[in-house]
């Protein structure tokens, strides 16, 4: 059984044991003496928490190749002669204070590379967050870029139609269903057709404006429409295959994928002037 002094002496280099910082014959010395104290082993045990702590406190780091050189060479120094007895107490004294020392400035630098570990996230956190801002809006200049060209492509498709030397015009108006609606269509055999409307009506779930070229045989569909919030339509259409002569033309609602021949109520027709 060890002396109280003792005991406070064994008891005080628990952090260095726990941190690898005892000499050989100190941690076999502390060691035997945790088989038989609770309370030191108990004071070990309190120490796991902080050992955790500081092997994920900040990330791995190649140390510096002058402190490695330095840190081996003080590994392989002869060991010191043995201390006269007369000093022993006051060199423990100085071990046990030097280990709390030793203990204290890992748990130091733990805690500030961990802060400054913290704040190196926070950096990276802001930069993908300007990141993903910098992407949104290269993002929306392409779909901008895309609109643009769509209106200059629609647009040179509207120069070509309105230039054809074959060119007719067909004012529409609005039928029983849609009495406000109003449009006019430019027909060129060669070139195509431009559609436009304004005031239809929305439609249900599952129909559809479908435009039809009405020929002195039967009427041929040009294509769908789809107006937009305030029921208004621009488009352009290419000329159909084998249509030599428009008579009329005419907006019915149909199902939607749109139907091979009309079925449904006539919302907009027009004679061809």
């Amino acid at each position: 059984m060890t002396s109280s002094i003792d005991h406070r002496e064994l008891h005080a280099r628990a952090a260095g044991y726990v941190l690898g910082a005892l000499a050989p014959d100190e941690r076999a010395e502390f060691a035997a003496h945790l088989s038989e104290c609770a309370e030191c082993a108990a004071e070990v045990y309190s120490f796991a928490p902080v050992m955790v702590a500081l092997a994920h406190a900040a990330p791995p780091v190649d140390p510096d190749v002058v402190v490695r050189d330095r840190v081996v060479a003080r590994a392989f120094q002869p060991l010191a002669q043995p201390v006269p007895k007369a000093h022993a107490t006051a060199a423990a004294a100085r071990r046990a204070t030097g280990q709390w020392l030793l203990a204290a400035a890992s748990f130091a630098a733990a805690v500030g590379f961990g802060t400054y570990t913290f704040h190196l996230l926070g950096r990276v956190g802001a930069l993908e967050e300007r990141l993903r801002a910098i992407t949104l809006r290269a993002d929306a200049s392409e779909r901008q870029l895309a609109a643009v060209r769509r209106t200059v492509a629609e647009a040179q498709d509207f120069v070509v139609v309105l230039a054809a030397s074959d060119l007719v015009r067909v004012d529409l108006a609005g039928q029983g269903p849609a009495p406000r609606a109003s449009a006019r269509g430019f027909w060129s055999r060669s070139s195509g057709l431009i559609f436009t409307a304004s005031n239809l009506p929305p439609l249900p779930g599952g129909r559809t404006y479908q435009l039809w070229i009405v020929t002195p045989n039967a009427p041929v569909s040009a294509g769908l429409l789809k107006p937009g919030e305030k029921g208004d339509v621009h488009a352009v259409f290419a000329p159909p295959r084998g249509v030599v002569t428009l008579a009329a033309l005419a907006v019915t609602n149909e199902p939607e994928g749109g139907v091979p021949a009309p079925t449904g109520e006539k919302y907009l027709v027009g004679l061809a002037h």
